[in-house]
């Protein structure tokens, strides 16, 4: 690791909105301008590029540190750092010489948007999205992404994998909120985390170029990010998971608590255990040949996630399952059920590790 977590930003300022984050919208648009200001963007990023230096691994921490205060937040996180890695893994210089100043400094929200394209590629829905060729170097292009995070009404740019009707291999493009043709529906009627500006997004003959384009081929593509993107995304875990375990201890040092604090400290060993397995993966490049295990670990990472919860539920007793007290747990219970959601869900890994068993 380097010596970025000596000079990590602050997060005290989520504390008083991650309640806002996760139940409405009205604070949302403070989230990419404040994670932008602070550097957050720039960790893990060259500092020829304009980051901070470091690797992939601090970013993940970053979002962990981030997580541990709000989820809300960390989601935006995430799908800001993860379109980052699509602009800096991307062989269209001129795209990442556009765009990359202004999703650094948080003046600009990133999306991810290829949910949709992951599931593809495992075989578990098609895209959603088609390309009509105009021209050599000009599309058409018309569908539906029925959810993306991060779509901040002040302007956004979004990743999206769309099949060819010609017949050639999926592409993945950037999208431009003002693009002729491109709408951006109502916020999305969520459960939690209501101030990450998740909405649909619909496109009716949207025009673009090849310099709108992130990589030619989907299949290669996505097979270059998802380490990064399942990585990142199992920060929104470990900083859950650590904020859970460390209000279940606190809870516990009364008398009738102790009982389980030998639990909780086994839930912290293992959680260790598995951000050292994560962050040695990332930096060593093992998640790139043998995606399984990053699938394994982002499993593990969950069920973590829901141990400590009912930790703290069982440490905090009744006061849990009151309104107005012990407010951060109500909150991360709500958060906790997005975890094993996120696209690619729990359930799709799952089958993933299944189809490899059947085949061998």
């Amino acid at each position: 690791m380097t010596d970025l977590a000596d000079k990590a930003p602050d997060t005290l300022w989520l504390q008083d909105l991650a309640e806002s984050l996760d139940c409405d919208n009205r604070d949302a648009d403070q989230t990419i301008p404040q994670l932008g200001a602070q550097g957050f963007f720039r960790i893990g990023v060259s500092e020829n590029l304009g980051g901070a230096g470091g690797t992939t691994a601090d970013a993940v921490e970053a979002i962990a540190r981030v997580a541990s205060r709000s989820v809300a937040a960390a989601f935006v996180f995430w799908g800001q750092r993860s379109f980052i890695e699509y602009v800096l893994q991307s062989p269209n210089s001129s795209l990442r010489e556009r765009w990359l100043p202004d999703l650094l400094s948080g003046r600009e929200a990133g999306a991810t948007g290829l949910s949709n394209a992951i599931k593809f590629l495992s075989g578990i829905e098609n895209l959603q999205i088609l390309a009509s060729k105009q021209t050599a170097d000009s599309w058409l292009l018309n569908g539906l992404m029925p959810w993306v995070t991060n779509l901040r009404p002040q302007g956004f740019i979004v990743a999206a994998a769309v099949a060819r009707t010609s017949g050639e291999v999926p592409m993945v493009v950037a999208l431009g909120h003002d693009h002729l043709g491109l709408t951006r529906t109502e916020d999305l009627n969520l459960v939690a985390l209501r101030g990450t500006n998740t909405a649909a997004i619909q496109l009716k003959s949207v025009a673009i170029s090849r310099e709108d384009l992130l990589h030619e081929n989907a299949q290669e593509f996505i097979g270059l990010i998802r380490p990064s993107f399942l990585a990142l995304q199992c920060g929104m875990s470990l900083g859950l998971a650590e904020a859970s375990l460390l209000a279940a201890q606190h809870h516990s040092q009364r008398s009738a608590g102790r009982i389980l604090l030998p639990a909780i400290h086994a839930f912290k060993e293992s959680l260790s255990l598995h951000r050292d397995q994560l962050l040695n993966g990332l930096n060593k490049g093992t998640f790139v040949s043998d995606p399984r295990k990053l699938f394994h670990l982002r499993i593990a990472l969950a069920d973590i996630v829901r141990d400590a919860l009912q930790l703290e539920l069982e440490a905090s007793g009744g006061r849990a399952y009151l309104q107005d007290q012990n407010r951060d747990f109500i909150r991360r219970w709500r958060e906790s059920a997005f975890i094993p959601l996120i696209t690619p869900s729990l359930v799709q890994l799952r089958g993933e590790l299944q189809k490899h068993r059947v085949a061998l």
